[in-house]
Formats: C-alpha cells, structure tokens, sequence
C-alpha cells in the first residue's frame, strides 16, 4: 500500500482533482493537508494574481517547518529553484528538437522521457539526464535518423497521453508515416520563468502562466503558435472522460483551429487511466479515416 506521508501538499493548477484526491488520503491515514488554488480561466496574468500565489505558497513554509523540524534554507531554496529552471531550459531544448525535418523522436518518446522534469527538476541529476538526451537529439538529427521511417504527415497532441496505449498508438501512428511531434502536455512541465533570486514569485509566475489555467483564447493562440515552429499538418484532440480540466476539445476549439489554420483535427475518445472509456477498434477506426483525410488535403 502507498507509505503514509508526513504532510500532503497539492496544488490545483495541473489537475483541480488532486485536492479532492489529497483530502482522501488526509483522512485515511490522519495526515496534514496543505494546498495552494490556482486562478483559472486566465487571458492576460495580472500582477495580483502572481502574488497570491506566491502568498499562498509563503504561508506554506511554517506548517512545512513543523513537519520537518527544521526551518526552510533560503539557500537551498535557491539552489533547488536554480536547478528546476536548468532542468526546463534543457527540456524545453530536447521538445524543440522535434522542428527538425525528420523528427528525431515522437510525443510518445516524450512522455517517458519527461520522468526527471516531473519529479526530479530541482535536481543534478535530472540536469545530467537531459544533457545526455539532448546531446543524442541531436545527433540525430544531424543525421537525418527518423524516429518514423518515411515520415509524410506531422501531428500535434493536445490533452493528456492515453497512458495504457502509448505503444499501440505510437505503432498505429508509426504504420502510418505519421509523426506526432508536439504536444502541449509534455511543454507543460517547462518552467523558464523560475529565477533562483525570487524564488516564491517565480514560481508563482510559472504556474499561473501554465498552458492548463488558461483561458481559450490564450490556448487557441499557443497551438497556432506552435504550428507555426513544428510545422504539424493536422491536430489530434484527446478527450479523457475523467479529465474535462485537460480536455480542450468540448466548447469549440477544434472548429475554430480547423478555421484558424487550415489543418484537420480530430478528437480521440478515451482516458488518461480509465481504459473502460477508449474503443480500441473505434480509435483505430478513425485515425485511418484521419489520415486518409490529411493524404488527401496533401
């Protein structure tokens, strides 16, 4: 069974669930419960809006203190946030190898490779790792190595990743000559705002700038802009069933990109966990129909 923590600490701006997740677990093993609530729906980040974050994440620290029984080092504080914004600037590089034509690996790569930004970014190790993969990016790219063979068609992933299929659909995507290239679930662990010299604020900023706490506008203009560096030729939309805070595909942006730039979308039905919710014969289905579609356009 999962260890019993010292204190439970959430914060809403990626998943709004894992408040109602952390509260269970609170009460089930009689540990404290600590949360930072993240603005939403957010077009321009207004000035207040960072600073109660930042507030909410300062207020934080002598609960924290009384869990560990010793005072938080601004210094290691320093150093930590150092090393996060070194391992996303490092990440963000590794993502952004994917302009190149063909594209050295695909979003299916990227999700098990985007272990150390998750839960090792405030880490040396994590900064070793991206090196070492950065470094083999592009390599291969120099080199022309494809991670699809005969790559024709380039695609965006928009939602969060159908864990229990990544290698089904890399396979099926891969058959295809269809590269997925970007994705703005794994650009939303890329933290380049972060500056050891203002932790608190900082941080503050990176997440209430986060792609997820945004409002359509802002979302729709953040994947034309990317269309516009990964040259992508049709859009696939995810939408997970026990998700709807991750899943952009239920008030109209599809439509409305499909205007905007010109390019095919298509919503996959499914689950980030709940496999219950995705048809594999009906997904498969209509990504063959999708990529007649874009061979067709092309």
């Amino acid at each position: 069974s999962v260890p019993r923590p010292d204190v439970l600490v959430f914060n809403t701006n990626q998943c709004r669930d894992v408040k109602d997740w952390f509260a269970w677990y609170a009460r089930e093993f009689q540990a404290p419960l600590l949360g930072i609530h993240t603005h939403r729906e957010l077009g321009e980040i207004r000035e207040y809006q960072v600073s109660d974050i930042a507030r909410q994440m300062e207020e934080m620290v002598p609960a924290l203190e009384e869990v560990a029984g010793e005072k938080l080092g601004r210094d290691r504080l320093e150093e930590a946030v150092a090393l996060s914004r070194d391992t996303s600037l490092l990440w963000k590089a590794c993502l952004e190898m994917n302009a190149s034509f063909p594209a050295p690996w695909t979003f299916f790569d990227e999700t098990i490779h985007m272990g150390p930004a998750v839960v090792a970014r405030g880490t040396r190790e994590s900064i070793g790792y991206y090196e070492a993969l950065l470094e083999e990016l592009k390599e291969r790219a120099a080199a022309g190595i494809a991670t699809v063979p005969d790559e024709k068609h380039r695609l965006y992933w928009e939602g969060m990743p159908i864990w229990g299929k990544l290698r089904p659909l890399a396979e099926q995507f891969s058959a295809l000559n269809a590269s997925v290239v970007a994705s703005t679930y794994c650009n939303s662990w890329i933290f380049d705002q972060l500056d050891p010299a203002d932790p608190f604020t900082s941080m503050a900023r990176a997440y209430t700038e986060l792609f997820i706490v945004r409002d359509e506008a802002y979302k729709e203009q953040y994947i034309s802009r990317s269309r516009d560096f990964y040259k992508f030729d049709g859009i696939l939309f995810h939408d997970a069933k026990t998700c709807p805070n991750n899943s952009n595909n239920r008030y109209g942006m599809p439509e409305r990109l499909m205007k905007r730039l010109g390019i095919p979308a298509l919503t996959i039905n499914g689950d980030l966990n709940d496999l219950r919710c995705y048809s594999e014969e009906q997904a498969r289905t209509n990504i063959e129909a999708f990529m007649e579609q874009l061979a067709e356009a092309t």
